[in-house]
């Protein structure tokens, strides 16, 4: 199935004040970062468009910084689609672990309507976990002014919502990491993830 090309918009800041106000997206699960694992999950994608203060970031990404500084998520979104020129981008908070490459373009071949994103086993939306029309998204966010919810600007989006299945013993790919227990849980799962590849092969 040929998809048509996409960028990818990773917010990568907000105050981490659970953490201790360290920078979350580069706290390491598994030996790589967060904001590693994330990018990884979109290396096709172009641009990839990290959004947030200056941080370690792969060759030809590129970091831009909402207005304001640490406006929350939705001023972080305005300021990521502002460099997107693609019809399709992924939005995706930058401390999914777990997030794969196989699970973007599932959300890819499913997009229909205005966007489509991921649904927990809770049957909560994750609103950072989706692909989106650029041109929708960009409407959606254009008619709102001062502080709001993500959930309230898309609301009005047409939206499909994917249900990945997890397999027995992995961590679904929506958990993240907002307090040092969730990511030790995180940084634990990855781990035996990892002695478990190492056993079967």
């Amino acid at each position: 199935m040929v998809l048509p090309p996409y960028a990818a918009v990773v917010l990568a800041g907000g105050r981490a004040a659970r953490m201790g106000g360290r920078a979350k997206p580069q706290l390491e699960v598994g030996g790589r970062t967060m904001l590693a694992i994330v990018l990884a999950a979109v290396a096709d994608a172009d641009p990839r468009v990290v959004v947030g203060p200056p941080q370690p970031v792969p060759p030809g990404v590129v970091v831009v910084r909402e207005d304001p500084p640490r406006g929350g998520p939705v001023a972080a979104m305005r300021a990521g689609l502002a460099v997107v020129d693609t019809e399709v981008v992924a939005l995706l908070a930058g401390d999914l672990p777990f997030v794969t490459a196989g699970l973007v373009r599932a959300l890819r071949e499913r997009l229909t309507g205005d966007g489509v994103l991921v649904v927990d086993d809770t049957g909560r939306d994750q609103l950072l976990l989706g692909v989106w029309r650029t041109a929708a998204l960009g409407a959606a966010l254009s008619g709102v002014s001062g502080p709001t919810s993500v959930r309230r600007v898309l609301a009005e989006l047409a939206v499909r919502r994917l249900r990945p299945e997890v397999p027995e013993g992995r961590p679904p790919p929506w958990t993240d990491c907002d307090t040092p227990a969730e990511l030790e849980r995180a940084r634990a799962a990855a781990e035996r993830a990892r002695v478990g590849r190492r056993r079967r092969g």
